[in-house]
């Protein structure tokens, strides 16, 4: 398959969770369709990702498969990444992020070399409107389960009613077309309380109601709506033979596994600095499947008293352990030099851990890019859900997949010492449950490795996206 005359132009919001799927894509298609592409985030995210870069002149840059030109969303100078205040800065980030995305579109027209195709992920419905203003054909890549759209999908199309009345009786059941029952305290909280206008995440509500109408507007007599998702068929069978107005793709999942992640296109796309403390050399003096690992992703602060327990839950569990604790998360005091039994780091390559032989648990906050590592590499997890999608995926994760547990939290959103003990003593112990578990992890590597193999589903699917540009 060959689309050298094609033009891709990725774009996506200044998150690592967001970035990390559509750099994936972003590789995916240059690699295996020889098409140009052209990833896009904010400024300030593409100078974390490129610290080298200098601060005078032009910030477009490449590597081997791809290249990267940002886009302003009136941050450039921030260093921190998004703003705390999302009511203020999402409507700076529509406003300008659409002004300035388009005059990229405008540029790399101008230079001779016009975009096909723009792919988007959430929290940018407007790039379907700069595309429409292009003429130029547009595709939404959803980076959550196919569960989560489904569920938001119905939401927007008659049934927020019903959650928004009940939104306070976190046990009540909401019943929403083609997919089980579900209690309100599963549904992603941008649902069931940003849709107030008083919320922190009101604007990200709203973002995601102007992404659903766009959707819909795109619908005409000869052609459906096309959703890329990362996901794989087989994962999630059901919930894809939900829509039948919209063309849903699942081309996951989407991981640097595919590419040489020593190559120069294999590095790239993170906003935080690797440890350099050998972890990997570590991971190698260990049994198989002897370690725990830990890390609540990007986004999650955690406090000192939430920090204190994961500690010593860590070395009293009697279990090496790698834990990520990035560097801005702390500032609360917490003696790390206190550690015998494991290793704690600042960031490291997940799936290079995840992938390795003495990993033989993930202690993870389910975010999906998360979820998804732990399901390709074959890893049983024990899910601490905070907000967005994760609670759903926790569920998901025990309940229907078989692959993990979901912790109970304390008060104030704790994962107590004695609870995290007892999921890992049930996960990573020698009773039927955790053989079960450890059974079905494999059932599910086998299952995503041949989705994403030459000719897989996932692969096929993503060639006939391509031919259809």
């Amino acid at each position: 398959m060959e689309k050298q005359h094609l033009h891709f132009l990725v774009a996506t919001f200044p998150f690592q969770g967001h970035i990390n799927p559509a750099l994936h894509l972003a590789k995916r298609l240059a690699l295996n369709t020889g098409s140009q592409v052209t990833f896009s985030t904010t400024v300030s995210a593409h100078r974390r990702m490129f610290p080298s870069l200098s601060e005078i002149g032009s910030l477009e840059t490449k590597d081997e498969l791809i290249t990267y030109i940002p886009f302003s969303d009136g941050y450039d100078d921030d260093n921190i990444g998004v703003p705390q205040d999302f009511n203020v800065y999402m409507p700076d980030f529509n406003h300008i992020g659409s002004q300035t995305l388009s005059e990229i579109i405008g540029s790399l027209a101008s230079s001779g070399r016009p975009v096909s195709c723009i792919i988007y992920t959430l929290l940018l419905p407007w790039a379907a409107d700069v595309a429409r203003d292009h003429n130029i054909p547009s595709a939404l890549y959803w980076i959550q389960p196919a569960t989560i759209f489904a569920i938001y999908y119905q939401f927007f199309n008659g049934y927020g009613d019903v959650v928004k009345s009940n939104h306070n009786n976190l046990s009540y059941v909401v019943e929403l077309p083609g997919l089980p029952p579900y209690k309100i305290k599963d549904l992603p909280n941008f649902l069931t309380e940003a849709f107030q206008e008083e919320d922190q995440f009101h604007s990200i509500y709203l973002s995601f109601s102007q992404l659903f109408q766009s959707l819909l507007k795109q619908r005409t007599d000869k052609s459906k709506p096309l959703v890329l998702i990362n996901t794989f068929a087989a994962l999630e069978t059901k919930e894809l033979a939900i829509f039948t107005e919209l063309e849903m793709l699942p081309i996951g999942p989407s991981l640097p596994l595919m590419i040489d992640q020593d190559s120069e296109s294999g590095k790239g796309g993170s906003l935080f600095r690797h440890d350099e403390k050998g972890y990997l050399e570590w991971l190698d003096s260990k049994p198989q499947k002897s370690v725990v690992y830990m890390s609540f992703g990007s986004l999650t602060n955690v406090k000192k008293d939430q920090l204190e327990e994961l500690l010593h839950a860590l070395e009293d569990c009697e279990k090496p352990y790698i834990w990520v604790v990035r560097k801005d998360n702390r500032g609360e005091g917490v003696d790390f030099e206190r550690v015998k039994n494991g290793m704690v780091v600042e960031w490291c390559n997940q799936v290079k851990v995840l992938s390795h032989s003495s990993v033989g648990c993930f202690v993870t906050h389910c975010g999906w890019n998360s979820v998804l590592e732990s399901i390709a590499c074959g890893v049983v997890m024990v899910g601490a859900p905070r907000l967005s999608d994760q609670t759903m995926n926790a569920r998901l994760i025990e309940e229907v997949w078989g692959v993990g547990v979901r912790a109970e939290l304390g008060e104030d959103g704790v994962l107590e010492k004695k609870e995290l003990m007892r999921c890992l003593d049930l996960v990573m112990g020698d009773g039927e449950a955790a053989a079960h578990m450890r059974k079905m992890a494999v059932f599910w590597k086998e299952k995503a490795g041949e989705a994403i193999s030459k000719d897989g589903l996932s692969d096929r699917n993503l060639t006939t996206f391509v031919n259809s540009i």
